[in-house]
């Protein structure tokens, strides 16, 4: 699933790419990635264009021209936005190759641009959704403190641990607790912190809770600088992988020796549903 650094790469090459430029025709060819009625979303959409980009945690938020409505996209499990440019063709990503054009089967909702580019929203399991708003407010209030945001202060962080017998990795994937985290980085800051992700919330001392909270600016901040992680089916705007995986010491590594202590092999085991990743040495 794509998270804070995946969605922030997007945004910022959508950005860059789409901004004022008329939308000149939509095709939905996948009705249920459109929350509103397929036919008021092209009515709205047709003719306008986006004149700004904001995203809160892993989602995004399109300010339409006509300073009426948003436009929300999620872009949930293998979602991609993926913009060509008049007559390039970039990869499709999922499990297409390079040379595979667009649109492809997975490219459920198209924008056409007045200039001859295209925006492909393509989601091979179709997770993912579109939605036109009037209050962009009330959907950012449903989301927590984000890394990287003057909300995210230490003060903040460690109020959100108190009184909560959850885990330590459900705190950080609750999106209304802590925005834009999902499961890979959430590895990664435990691992970088360590601290193991099962610990109750309300077991943790000061001194853990600051070291996940310097944890958790670096590694969304050196990952946003990498352009996300690729391990199957994020892409960039402009269809590329990310960088990140390179820097990655737990996630994906079960049964590899840690890269920080070479005693112990990472494990992997179910947290909460989800496949979570610790060294049991380095991590405590």
């Amino acid at each position: 699933m794509p998270e804070l650094p995946e969605v922030e790469t997007i945004r910022r090459g959508l950005q860059t790419a789409i901004l004022n430029k008329k939308i000149t025709d939509l095709q939905v060819k996948k009705h249920k990635l459109v929350k509103n009625k397929s036919s008021y979303f092209v009515d709205i959409l047709k003719n306008s264009s986006i004149v700004d980009i904001d995203r809160v945690g892993k989602l995004l938020i399109f300010s339409l021209a006509d300073k009426e409505h948003f436009l929300l996209v999620h872009l949930k499990m293998t979602g991609q936005l993926i913009y060509q440019s008049g007559g390039d063709i970039v990869a499709g990503g999922h499990n297409l190759g390079f040379e595979e054009g667009l649109p492809n089967k997975y490219s459920h909702i198209i924008f056409y641009f007045q200039d001859g580019s295209n925006l492909f929203f393509n989601d091979m399991r179709q997770f993912g959704y579109m939605e036109l708003v009037k209050d962009k407010d009330k959907v950012i209030k449903r989301f927590g403190i984000e890394p990287g945001k003057n909300d995210f202060t230490l003060a903040a962080f460690k109020k959100i641990f108190k009184n909560r017998k959850i885990t330590l990795k459900q705190i950080l994937l609750n999106q209304q607790l802590v925005s834009g985290i999902g499961n890979i980085y959430a590895d990664e800051i435990c691992f970088r912190a360590q601290v193991l992700p099962s610990r109750p919330a309300d077991k943790l001392n000061d001194d853990d809770i600051k070291r996940l909270f310097t944890a958790t600016k670096y590694i969304i901040k050196k990952a946003v600088e990498k352009r996300g992680t690729t391990f199957s089916d994020y892409r960039d705007t402009s269809g590329k992988e990310g960088n990140f995986v390179k820097y990655l010491k737990v996630y994906g590594r079960a049964g590899k020796k840690c890269l920080r202590c070479g005693l112990e092999n990472i494990k992997k085991v179910k947290l909460g549903g989800r496949g979570t990743h610790f060294c049991p040495h380095c991590q405590k």
